[in-house]
């Protein structure tokens, strides 16, 4: 049926489909970055902590995330977190978000992954509300970023 929902996980040879995501997550986010190179993002592919995951639908990539597994020294299982999700913003309230969440619950279960987590900005009620639909109540933090200046870029 050409309606049914795909979902894989990408690796170095799916960068078409990667290049479709970053593209996706732009479009939604409303921030036109540029894409790093294709050279960078084939390497990130082959990262074995790094996953990206598209949700395919008439052959066009219509959601997905990119995700991070963080290997923790208390036991042997990982953390993963999860830098990006984003689906065509007309394709909303129809289950590709929690679709998507249970193909990663999947992949962590057979991953050695004991724990998932994201982060959203308050102010963007829309995430927030999926996230507490999917993941329970929130758990209140502060967030910190330093921006480290390359050698390479002196601005």
């Amino acid at each position: 049926m050409k309606n049914e929902l795909k979902i894989l996980r990408l690796k170095e040879n799916n960068l078409d489909l990667f290049i479709e995501l970053v593209t996706l997550f732009n479009e939604v986010f409303e921030e036109y970055h540029t894409i790093a190179t294709k050279e960078h993002l084939t390497q990130l592919l082959g990262k074995p902590d790094f996953c990206a995951m598209a949700v395919i639908k008439n052959h066009m990539v219509v959601g997905g995330l990119t995700a991070y597994e963080l290997e923790r020294y208390y036991n042997d299982q990982s953390e993963l977190y999860i830098y990006d999700i984003a689906v065509k913003t007309e394709l909303h309230n129809q289950g590709i978000g929690k679709a998507l969440i249970e193909f990663l619950k999947n992949y962590s279960t057979n991953n050695g992954i004991e724990t998932i987590f994201v982060e959203a900005h308050t102010e963007d009620e829309q995430a927030v509300k999926f996230y507490e639909a999917i993941f329970g109540e929130s758990e209140k933090v502060d967030h910190f970023n330093f921006e480290v200046k390359s050698a390479g870029n002196t601005e």
